[in-house]
Formats: C-alpha cells, structure tokens, sequence
C-alpha cells in the first residue's frame, strides 16, 4: 500500500533530473513554503559567485523544523530523480546547507541568519519571486470578493 502512495506521487510530480537551476530552485522552493519555513528568499548570485546560480535561504521556527526541512526537500526532490551533492548540519540546530550544484539551500535558525546575513553579504544578487501557498490563496480570495 505505501509503495503505492509513493509510486502515485512520483507519477503526479515531473522529473527535475535534466531541470534547470531555476526550476530546481523553485521546486526547493515550493517545498519549504509547503512545510512552513519562514522569510524564504531566493537570490539568482551567478554574477556574485562561480559556487552556483542560486541560493535559496530561509529560517526554521526551530531546532527540529530546520532539520526536518532539509530532510523533507532532500526526501520530495529524491522522489523526482535529484539528489544533493552534498548535505551538511543534519547535526547542527543553527544552519543546515544542502548542496545541488547549481543550488544551494541554506537553512537558519533566526540568531543565526541574522548573524551571517547572506542576503546582505549577496545584496547585489537579483531576488527571485515566487508565489508561496499563503500569498496564492489570499489572491484567490481577493478575487472571490471583486467577482462578488
């Protein structure tokens, strides 16, 4: 029965095995707004750096959601054929780095994004926007009320 349920997701979401960095990233995307991460930014840095093309940031409410977050993408993008290259901090409860090459996830506790600032430090990197689940459903609603 469980292999059913995970054969009928595989089937349901398309392969990123030949995606390019911005279809990775907003899949990476798409899964940390899914499981509630907080203040997700995506910068495209690949005029800032030769390490990737994106960088996708957000914060963890807590030491076991920061875990899980990466665990959860690492698990949803393994589904659809991408594995990281390498995976850093499962043991650490401050910042967890998730590397697929032409992204890199970085994952922080609040204390610990305001310290490194990345976004400051990249501040000349073009953010990328993306419509998270929240902002897709209060627009829908706004429009219920203007057809009403």
């Amino acid at each position: 029965m469980e292999e059913n349920k995970t054969e009928r997701q595989t089937e349901q979401l398309p392969s990123l095995a030949n995606a390019t960095s911005e279809e990775l990233a907003h899949a990476i995307f798409d899964v940390l707004d899914a499981k509630k991460a907080k203040d997700i930014k995506v910068l495209r840095v690949r005029e800032q750096t030769v390490l990737t093309d994106y960088f996708v940031i957000c914060t963890g409410q807590s030491n076991t959601q920061i875990r899980a977050l990466g665990g959860e993408v690492e698990y949803k993008l393994g589904l659809r054929g991408v594995n990281p290259q390498h995976f850093e901090g499962r043991d650490n409860n401050n910042w967890v780095v998730v590397d697929y090459g032409t992204v890199i996830l970085h994952i922080f506790s609040r204390e610990s994004r305001e310290f490194y600032k990345l976004e400051k430090l990249y501040g000349d990197a073009e953010e990328v926007h993306y419509i998270g689940i929240d902002e897709k459903a209060e627009k829908a609603e706004q429009e219920e009320k203007t057809e009403k």
